[in-house]
This record gives C-alpha cells, sequence and structure tokens, in this order.
C-alpha cells in the first residue's frame, strides 16, 4: 500500500492515495450534468496501443495522443509490471506528454519496481505554458513497489497542463494507467490512434481555393534569424513566370519551389520552434487548391489524389504550424502537398516529424528543408509502380527527403552554426513498403544534392558546408 503523503510546490498540491484505476479508456460522466455544472470527465492511458521496443527517444501516436519516451519503451515482457499487457519500462530519462488537457483536477499514476531491479527515484513535473518549462511537483518519489500502487496528485491549476515523469538513476521502473480526472471539456479527443488520416480522405467534391496566406504575428520574419530561407535557397528559385519548374512561392509559413508541370513542390523550407507548434489550435483538414498560380498553370485540387492509393503528403507538416488557424490552413494548401506512400507518409515521415519537435522541445531551434524527386512510387492500391496522377498532371516522386538543422535556441543564427552543428538528413524511398523506421534511411546532405542537383544550406560559409554536410548523423 502507498504511505500517504502531501506535496506542496508551487501552488500545486500531490496528494498519494490508493485509488484504483481502470483500465479502460474512456470518457465517463460522474455527476449530473445542469447548466450550471460541467460534465465529469475521467480519461486513462493505459499504453495498450502502443509500439516501441527500444531506449531512444521517440514520439508515439498513443490514445491520448504523443507522448514522448526518452530512453523509454513499452514493456511486454514478464517482468514488467503491468495492468494489461503493457507498460512503460522507464530507465534514465522521461516521459512527456505533447499535448495539453484542460479543466483537470486530479492525476493518477500506477507504478512499480520493473523486475528484480533496485529502489530507484521518480519525479513528477508539470508544465502550464505548453511544455516550455517545467517544475517539480512535490520531493522525489521513492520506488521501492514491486507490484504496482497508485499515486493520486491533486492539480490546482486553472490553465491548460502538461506532465513529465522523470526518472533518476540507471535502475529501471514501470509506469502504467495515468488517469486524468477532471471537469468540462478536456480539449483532447480520446480513442485509437489515427492509422486513416484525413490526407487520405478524399472527396468526390473538390473544395474551393485560397490564396496566398495572411501573414500574422505568428509567421516566420521575411529576412534574417528564424525566416524560412536564411539558410540558403538550394536551387535559387524565382518568382517568375519564366522560370515555371522552379517558381518561388512565399507562403509566409514557409517558402518553396513550385514545378508547374509537375503539379507539385521540389522542395519547401521552413524555420521551427516552440512557438510554432504549442499552440492550441486543432488540425484543419482544409485541403484546398492555391489559387494564386500564375494564370493558365494547372492546380492540384483538394480531390485530385483521391482514389489513387497516395496520401497528400504535406512537406511542411500541419504539426509544425499550430500556432493559429491560419498557419495550420496554410499547410492544407495543395501545392504543399506532394503523392506519397501512405506507410510512407503516417509512419516513417510523421516519426520523424515528431522527432524533431521533441529535439525543439529540448530547448533548440530547427531550419529544415523537405523535398522530392525522380518519377514512379508505389502506393496502397496496387504493388505497380505509378508514375503519375490526374491524368499525368501531377507527378509521383521515387524519392522523398529533408535535412534538418538543430541548434540551441538563440539569436545569430548563421553564425552560430559550426562544423559540430547536428544536421540530419534523410532520403526515403517513395513506396509502402518502406521501413517505418527513419533511422534506418539517414544519409549525408551531399548524398541528397548528388541526387538533386541543388545546393543546400548554401548561406553558410563555404568550410562549414564542408564539414557538416559530408557527416552522416547517428542517432540512438
Amino acid at each position: 500500500m502507498t504511505i500517504s503523503n502531501i506535496f506542496l510546490s508551487c501552488g500545486f498540491a500531490a496528494i498519494l492515495s490508493i485509488s484504483a484505476c481502470s483500465k479502460k479508456t474512456a470518457i465517463n460522466t460522474e455527476t449530473p450534468v445542469t447548466a450550471e455544472t460541467p460534465a465529469a470527465y475521467s480519461i486513462t492511458e493505459g499504453f495498450e496501443s502502443g509500439t516501441k521496443g527500444g531506449y531512444a527517444i521517440d514520439s508515439l501516436q498513443l490514445t491520448t495522443g504523443k507522448w514522448t519516451l526518452s530512453d523509454a519503451l513499452i514493456g511486454n515482457l514478464a517482468a514488467d509490471v503491468k495492468n494489461g499487457a503493457k507498460s512503460i519500462r522507464l530507465r534514465t530519462g522521461y516521459i512527456g506528454m505533447n499535448f495539453d488537457i484542460s479543466g483537470l483536477s486530479t492525476l493518477y499514476i500506477k507504478h512499480a519496481k520493473y523486475g528484480t531491479d533496485a529502489n530507484s527515484v521518480w519525479q513528477l513535473l508539470i508544465s502550464t505554458d505548453g511544455g516550455k518549462t517545467y517544475t517539480q511537483l512535490g520531493t522525489d518519489i521513492n520506488e521501492t513497489n514491486t507490484t504496482l500502487v497508485t499515486d493520486s496528485f491533486k492539480v490546482t491549476a486553472t490553465a491548460k497542463v502538461r506532465f513529465q515523469i522523470k526518472k533518476v538513476g540507471t535502475t529501471r521502473i514501470n509506469i502504467d494507467d495515468i488517469t486524468f480526472k477532471g471537469t468540462g471539456d478536456p480539449g483532447i479527443i480520446v480513442g485509437e490512434p489515427d492509422t486513416s488520416p484525413a490526407d487520405t480522405t478524399n472527396t468526390n467534391t473538390p473544395t474551393a481555393g485560397r490564396g496566398t496566406p495572411v501573414a500574422g504575428t505568428d509567421a516566420p520574419p521575411a529576412a534574417g534569424d528564424n525566416s524560412n530561407l536564411l539558410l540558403g535557397n538550394p536551387s535559387n528559385a524565382l518568382a517568375s513566370v519564366t522560370v515555371a519548374e522552379n517558381y518561388l512561392i512565399d507562403m509566409h509559413y514557409y517558402t518553396e519551389s513550385y514545378s508547374m508541370t509537375k503539379g507539385r513542390p521540389n522542395w519547401v523550407s521552413w524555420h521551427l520552434d516552440a512557438t510554432n507548434f504549442t499552440g492550441a489550435v486543432k488540425r484543419k483538414d482544409d485541403f484546398a487548391s492555391y489559387s494564386d498560380l500564375p494564370t493558365g498553370w494547372y492546380q492540384a485540387q483538394s480531390n485530385s489524389y483521391s482514389g489513387s492509393g497516395f496520401d497528400r503528403g504535406h512537406n511542411c507538416p500541419s504539426g509544425d504550424r499550430t500556432s493559429s488557424s491560419d498557419a495550420n490552413s496554410a499547410t492544407f494548401l495543395m501545392t504543399n502537398m506532394i503523392p506519397q506512400a501512405p506507410n510512407n507518409n503516417q509512419k516513417t515521415w510523421e516519426s520523424f516529424e515528431s522527432y524533431i519537435r521533441t529535439q525543439v522541445l529540448s530547448g533548440n531551434e530547427a531550419y529544415i528543408i523537405m523535398g522530392s524527386y525522380g518519377t514512379g512510387g508505389i502506393g496502397s492500391a496496387s504493388t505497380s509502380v505509378v508514375t503519375s496522377l490526374n491524368n499525368g498532371k501531377i507527378n509521383v516522386p521515387a524519392n522523398v527527403w529533408k535535412v534538418v538543422v538543430i541548434m540551441p535556441a538563440g539569436d545569430s543564427d548563421i553564425s552560430r552554426v559550426s562544423a559540430s552543428t547536428r544536421v540530419i538528413a534523410i532520403n526515403t524511398p517513395n513506396v509502402n513498403s518502406v521501413n517505418a523506421d527513419w533511422k534506418q534511411y539517414l544519409v549525408t546532405v551531399r548524398d541528397i544534392e548528388a541526387q538533386t542537383g541543388y545546393n543546400l544550406l548554401s548561406s553558410l560559409p563555404q568550410s562549414v558546408q564542408d564539414a557538416v554536410e559530408k557527416v552522416k548523423s547517428t542517432v540512438q
């Protein structure tokens, strides 16, 4: 049994108890609903829907939302103490929510030692600013239990909150059944992980087109630090109809080179910091043609990929732009899309995108360039290579690539990129049989340049380019 104790920290109280939790994920009404009384909710994350067999940091879509597991995995061995088939096995690292919850009054956590490991210590941390900063709730918690026990933590914050569970020392613990109880709208959607996103749900009727997004205060600046093209214009794209295959489009929230004959972008470039994706805006799913293309140019419609077996694959992801409705809607313009094999889009690339956001949440910022090249991919409709969609108007690329420059958040970014700056480059085949582990496709920047003919990171001093572009990143 858990020894009762009371923690007080930063206006929050954590009260240990022996309350039991249900394994079922659901929202239950616990009090009668009246005009004056908001409905109560009880939501449990049991980790049953996730799969992660290694300790390397990664983000997973679970029933409650995205979670980051750092030096942690989802265990299903006999030595894993669990309620059901799975629980978190946490070593020296943390597990954390990448989403916020509203109206929370009490948090319940089940926990125990893993197998025969020695006693250890863990901490509960809370954030009220979307994961930018965390404060420890109470004192360290000593893990001495060989069977699951339940601790309950009283939450008095009125703001939206998210949590991390941080491990101290190298012995392992199991975490299971994290239950959120509160009143009103929790602000999250509870259900099975989305294995068929709206990218593949094309309607037969196209939606109305949209022009260039309005540049809100949350858009990257036009020049200087944090601008979309700070590290260079890879193909020297120009905003002129005379270069129809390398046409520069400034969408404010990202910048791209567009090909008229391919009906898709060559590459898309953008800056990413925590303010870009810790907002409360939900995915808009408002796919639309881009009506500001030059007169006479083909415009891919919201339904142009319908029935093709290919996703409308974002270049600049929706998840990188949740600071405002305008920012998120900008990512759903069809000029930001490529025909992408569903497993490539939903598994390999989604995992990589989540990983990058995790790195940014750890106090970094990133400059990102994504592109595609070649002709011919294999989607979900058949095992044959498909070269184009919509009567030849949209090219299906053979490969999809990305280059990410990651550095500590700060100013004077060009001058801070050095030979030791971390640069991650991947290049994946656009096929549905692609491996879900993006780390299998690590390459050098020079490898991508050799395939595309682009001069990536061209704004950096040549000596820095020579250093960072020849190194294949190592990711544990």
